[in-house]
This record gives structure tokens, C-alpha cells and sequence, in this order.
């Protein structure tokens, strides 16, 4: 992967963190009036897929080529975050409950162990069972996601004869809720290994840049999405097609997930062209990117512990910039300990992984081929 377009893929990253904290933050008793760019949220999730089966595809191509390292690599980048965050989470929610209880309304405070339990082995989402992990509701992704990586796992590094009955199992074991979002994350690893999008013109490459933002904001300002969603639940029907949480919109998804690989395509081929640009922004792109995962797992929890402490007046924005300045330094001062030191988890996962079993490749060579 060339280096400006790396920087991109960063940028990206934070920027849709940034999204999704605002769609979640935009609550009424935060600010009295609708935040900008605060509709974005469920699309900002959508980059996220794409942009995590291209990375996964990059890295198993280029650096983690046996079992052993591509799961402890997913694992200590999953849970480095995700284990501070489930107990995070119940700590901050029992203050701020206490400090400011109408702030938690909407939001579940009971079985706590269950919840937890559950939030730990990522089966939120399992089938048409929705269990929201208390305050923090962004937590649902990562319990996708964390799924696509062991699919993509087995099919990579399980002998041929194999891959494809587990990953099978697998998708039957955790309900078709969880696996309607999957083709959009396998987009990511298509675009990256596609031979011919990767050698795509120059002119084609800007013509493509173009199309791709203009679909995206096309897109929005249509609000294709609400009338897609209109369509499938008058089809399903009121009850059943609440039952598909964050997987509702998934038509709808899939086109913007192909607006956004689109865009990535192209910015693989484009980004070099202005390598001056991205070498002056790399360095604090790289650094701020490095809490992307922290903030996005996290926001939620601290804005609403951080709102419940000030409870100043929501009228105009002192109180929202106040909570978004507090949270964004706890995010900060978190990463520390979790995303920021996950290679030390790594290192301790993969000396225990190198214990047990022999080494596993594909005879299909999913992982490393073209």
C-alpha cells in the first residue's frame, strides 16, 4: 500500500469516528439545536466495513501470512479496546446514573453480568437478539466485525477441504441478522485484490474519484435511504423488521458501500499524484488516527458520563464543546493503555498461540492470492 494513500485511509478513519460521535452526541439535552454533519452516523459505520476488509486483505497478503499471527493480531486490536471499554462503560454509567439520571433514559440498566458476559464474546447481535451493552451503543459494529475477521480466518488458513463447511457453520451458528452487512466488508477485500482496480487509468482513477463523491452526496440528499427503509419494513412488516437492528438499511448500504470502494480505488491510484500533501498532513493524521478505535468504542459512555458531571444548560453549544473537549482528552489519556500499547497484548497472544497446534495454511491460498 503507497504511503500517501495510507495517510488517506487514516484520515478517513478519524473522520468517520468523528461522525459517528457526532450522530450519538446530537441529544437534546447536550445541545438545544440539531448539530451539523449529525446524520451521518450509520454511514460512517458502512467506511468502516469497506475500509476493514481492505486492511484485513493488505495485511494477511503482506505481513500475517500464518494462523497464529492473524489472530492474535485481530484479537489484541479487538479486545487492547473492548475489554476497558465493557467495564468502562458500567463504571461511568453507574456515576453518571447517579448524577444524572433523565441523561440515561433510553438506555438498558439491568443484567448487568449478562450484558457483560455477552458484550465479552461479541454475540450481541446473534441472530434476531439485540442486546445493547448499556449506555454504549456503537458497541454494535465491532461484534460484526469481530465475526467477519474469524470468517475470513477460516477460509484463509483452514485446509481447503474445510474453509468453506466452517465458515458455513459459522454463519448458521450466529443467524443471517449479523452476516446481510458481510458483502459489504468482503467489498473491501475484492477491491484490494482485484488485479485490473488496481491498475486502473489515471483518467479512469479521477473520473471514479468524481462519481464516488458525487453518489455519496447524492445519497444522502436523496434520502434514498429512509425510502429504502419504508420499502423493506412495509414488505416485513412492523415487528419483524425491527428485529434486524443495524442490518435494516442494508440495501440501501450496499450501494454506498460501492460509492465508497469506488472512492477508494481511486484514491490508491490519485493520492501519489499529490504525495506532497499527504507527507505535510501524515504525521498528525497518523497521530490522532491512532485513537480512532478508542474514540469511536468510548464516545458514547464518556459524553454521557462528561454531560451528567457539568449538567450545565443545553442552550447553545458551551455544554456540547465542554463534554466533546473532556472526552475527546479521556480518549486520549485511555489510549494509553489500550490501542496504543495493543502490540504488547499481541505479543503475549501469539507466544500462547505458538504453543498449541500445528501450523495451518489454505490450500486455497484465499489469504495471499490474487
Amino acid at each position: 500500500m503507497n504511503g500517501p494513500f495510507s495517510v488517506y485511509l487514516d484520515l478517513v478513519r478519524f473522520v468517520a469516528a468523528v461522525l459517528v460521535f457526532l450522530y450519538h452526541s446530537n441529544q437534546r439535552l447536550l445541545v438545544q439545536d440539531p448539530l451539523p454533519a449529525s446524520n451521518y452516523g450509520h454511514s460512517a459505520v458502512i467506511v468502516f466495513f469497506v475500509l476493514s476488509g481492505f486492511v484485513i486483505a493488505f495485511v494477511t497478503d503482506s505481513k500475517e501470512k500464518d494462523w497464529r499471527t492473524y489472530a492474535a493480531s485481530r484479537l489484541s486490536r479487538v479486545y487492547s479496546v473492548a475489554l476497558p471499554a465493557v467495564a468502562l462503560t458500567l463504571l461511568l454509567d453507574a456515576i453518571g446514573r447517579y448524577l444524572y439520571p433523565a441523561l440515561y433514559q433510553q438506555y438498558p440498566w439491568d443484567q448487568h453480568v449478562a450484558r457483560a458476559a455477552i458484550s465479552l464474546f461479541m454475540l450481541n447481535e446473534f441472530w434476531f437478539v439485540s442486546v445493547t451493552s448499556f449506555s454504549n451503543v456503537p458497541y454494535w459494529s465491532i461484534t460484526y466485525e469481530i465475526w467477519y475477521y474469524a470468517a475470513f480466518g477460516l477460509l484463509t488458513f483452514l485446509p481447503g477441504r474445510w474453509a468453506w463447511g466452517a465458515a458455513l457453520g459459522l454463519a448458521l451458528l450466529l443467524g443471517p441478522k449479523l452476516w446481510l452487512l458481510a458483502p459489504i466488508w468482503w467489498l473491501g477485500v475484492f477491491i484490494y485484490r482485484n488485479r485490473s482496480l488496481q491498475e486502473v487509468s489515471m483518467t479512469w482513477a479521477w473520473v471514479m474519484l468524481v462519481v464516488s463523491v458525487i453518489g455519496v452526496l447524492t445519497f444522502h440528499v436523496s434520502g434514498l435511504q429512509d425510502i429504502v427503509k419504508a420499502l423493506f419494513k412495509g414488505w416485513l412488516g412492523t415487528s419483524l423488521y425491527d428485529k434486524f437492528t443495524f442490518s435494516k438499511f442494508f440495501l440501501s448500504d450496499y450501494l454506498l458501500a460501492v460509492f465508497v470502494a469506488m472512492n477508494f480505488v481511486a484514491m490508491r491510484r490519485v493520492a501519489p499524484t499529490m504525495s506532497g500533501l499527504w507527507t505535510a498532513v501524515g504525521s498528525p493524521v497518523r497521530s490522532v488516527a491512532a485513537y480512532t478505535f478508542t474514540l469511536y468504542l468510548l464516545h458514547q459512555p464518556l459524553f454521557l458520563f462528561w454531560g451528567s458531571v457539568l449538567r450545565w444548560s443545553p442552550e447553545g453549544h458551551a455544554l456540547w464543546w465542554a463534554v466533546a473537549v473532556l472526552t475527546g482528552v479521556s480518549v486520549w489519556a485511555i489510549g494509553q493503555v489500550t490501542e496504543t500499547r495493543r502490540h504488547e497484548l499481541r505479543a503475549w497472544i501469539l507466544a500462547l498461540l505458538r504453543r498449541i497446534g500445528p501450523s495451518l495454511r489454505s490450500t486455497r491460498g484465499l489469504g495471499h492470492g490474487r
